[in-house]
């Protein structure tokens, strides 16, 4: 392992010049759903590759149908050191309402918000320039010290995240033997709070059906057929009514397979953080957990499958009172899946469920909207390991993993694609007011968060 010591300082040096070059970037106004901005984006990665050039990586503006690529490539110190993806977005979300924003949002800004706290304002602070920028300056520190990098880093910037990444799937299968490394390091993340740094362990994944049930072949009225006729509301809310039992377990058959129980110390990792349902509920107006019993709340969102009706409708719903017997009746489910669990299994499964439900002379269609699998890096894994104490050894509280309820459609194209687990590691706050008016990114996240990813590549070099 190299010594981290002098690089250190040498970050602390440079946190005035990095502060200035990180609002060059935010100064660029890289919206990238707004096709008035597109030159503006195309600045964006110029930017990037001309500052990336100025400490020794080998990088390029990349063509796509919509906004570009920025690849970027250094060797490591050894010819063995490991080769890191790092990846991150250079685009934005657009400003409305303006009249919101306190200040000019792209004209950054330091300001003193009391307490000792310094928060850095404007578009792309925290969402994701800021990020981003915490892992160029720790190489920029590195290269001025050592004149070299600990490990072998490709650098991929996208410019269209905020607009749901169109090129991204065809550019990662048309350059994956460049792109592939040993992991993937993504930054667009969150800390758990203030002074304790957190890694995403696991991404739960998706499936969603939208299911259509008919019974008559058109509306009727109550009064004339009411008790005879099939009622495809009642049948499709009996259905979806019965996807949980008493227990809040969910009971699709073989829908737990690939689910592993987290392990006691991780839970007891994160029974230390303070959350309870009262207090994590009580933020949404509600007191009392659903979903499966004797289970924690962050346990429930992080590390159990779930199994949700996002919409429902069906008969006659507008201003008054109709008294018919629907059609057809209609539902949204979505399932959020963990571990090793197969979308295509947990489809299958619920579809056989939805037609044991359906009598015989009523019909049932179905509509997927997505799948993908979980992400989860093993608890154990060395590289979660070595990240996890580098990042403890720099912030006031030890690193905890976490989980996060929803996705992150990268991870998943990484994996899936390239073969390769991630990494996440960010230093956001959960008040950064990310797509919002005001956004902001908390000064010790970006300059402590130069020094976590110091920390990090010496540790994975090790």
């Amino acid at each position: 392992m190299t010594d981290i010591v002098p690089v250190l300082a040498r970050a602390d040096q440079n946190l005035t010049s990095s502060l200035d070059k990180l609002f060059e970037l935010l100064r660029i106004k890289s919206i990238s759903t707004d096709p008035a901005y597109k030159a503006e984006c195309r600045k964006g990665a110029e930017w990037l590759v001309t500052y990336l050039q100025s400490i020794g990586f080998d990088a390029s503006v990349r063509d796509t149908p919509g906004h570009p690529m920025v690849v970027a490539h250094h060797d490591g110190a050894t010819p063995d050191a490991p080769h890191l993806l790092f990846y991150g977005h250079y685009d934005v979300q657009p400003v409305d309402p303006i009249e919101l924003w306190e200040n000019d949002p792209f004209e950054p800004s330091i300001k003193d918000v009391g307490d000792g706290r310094k928060i850095l304002t404007g578009r792309g602070t925290a969402d994701d320039k800021g990020q981003l920028m915490t892992f160029v300056e720790a190489c920029r520190a590195y290269k001025e010290v050592q004149g070299t990098l600990p490990c072998r880093i490709t650098i991929l910037f996208e410019g269209e995240e905020e607009s749901g990444s169109p090129s991204l799937k065809p550019f990662l299968q048309a350059n994956a033997d460049e792109l592939k490394a040993d992991y993937a390091l993504v930054c667009d993340t969150s800390m758990w709070d203030r002074e304790t740094p957190a890694i995403a362990g696991a991404l739960r994944g998706l499936v969603g059906e939208e299911i259509v049930v008919t019974a008559a072949d058109r509306d009727l009225h109550s009064g004339l057929f009411g008790g005879a006729a099939a009622n495809p509301i009642h049948i499709l809310a009996s259905a979806l009514a019965g996807l949980h039992d008493e227990t809040g377990r969910i009971t699709l058959d073989g829908f737990y397979d690939g689910v592993e129980e987290t392990p006691e110390n991780i839970k007891a990792s994160w029974d230390t953080l303070g959350k309870t349902a009262e207090s994590f509920l009580g933020e949404v107006g509600l007191s009392v957990p659903s979903g499966e019993k004797g289970r924690s709340v962050l346990e429930l969102t992080w590390a159990r499958p779930t199994a949700e009706v996002n919409g429902i409708w069906g008969g006659y719903t507008g201003e008054g009172f109709k008294t018919v017997i629907a059609a057809k009746a209609s539902a949204k489910v979505s399932f959020r899946l963990v571990g090793t669990q197969d979308p295509d299994a947990i489809r299958q499964s619920f579809r056989n469920f939805v037609r044991s439900k359906v009598p015989a002379d009523c019909s049932v269609e179905f509509h997927p909207h997505g799948g993908s699998p979980a992400i989860h890096l093993a608890y154990d894994s060395p590289v979660l390991t070595k990240a996890k104490t580098a990042l403890s050894d720099e912030w006031p509280k030890p690193a905890v993993v976490i989980g996060m309820g929803g996705s992150i459609p990268i991870v998943g194209d990484f994996q899936k694609m390239l073969g390769m687990e991630s990494l996440l590691v960010g230093f956001g706050l959960s008040d950064d007011r990310i797509h919002s008016p005001n956004e902001k990114y908390e000064l010790t996240s970006y300059h402590k968060g130069i020094r976590s990813w110091i920390r990090i590549l010496s540790a994975l070099a090790a």
